[in-house]
């Protein structure tokens, strides 16, 4: 069973950035899509952005996209977050997710497309 470990959460200013990582332990990292989530306090749990096993193929949410930058690096098993642009509604606990199905062709956002999940950073953005 691979774990996932987020760090890199903090405070941060509205307009400021932050870049999360999520370390996965085993040797399958590089063949399974990753995600992210978030889960504002009072709401559910929702997508952000996912990249495809190749590290060639990303998808945003419309709330992120043009201020998020997902990526991974498959020497240091690790998939990271690029927040730039922050906004008071963009605090949230944020979750890193694997894939259920590995090589999947395309990419999913649905919740329960990801099998695994970390257990979560906070990220609080002061207006």
């Amino acid at each position: 069973q691979v774990q996932l470990v987020e760090s890199g959460g903090g405070l941060v200013q509205a307009g400021g950035s932050l870049r999360l990582s999520c370390a996965a332990s085993g040797r399958t990292f590089s063949s399974y899509n990753m995600g992210w989530f978030r889960q504002a306090p009072g709401k559910e749990r929702a997508f952000v952005a996912a990249i495809d096993w190749r590290g060639r193929s990303t998808y945003y949410s419309d709330s992120v996209k043009g201020r998020f930058t997902i990526s991974t690096d498959n020497a240091k098993n690790t998939v990271y977050l690029q927040m730039n642009s922050l906004k008071p509604e963009d605090t949230a606990v944020y979750y890193c997710a694997r894939d259920r199905i590995q090589w999947r062709g395309v990419l999913a956002t649905g919740q329960t497309d990801f099998g695994s999940w970390g257990q979560g950073t906070q990220v609080t953005v002061s207006s």
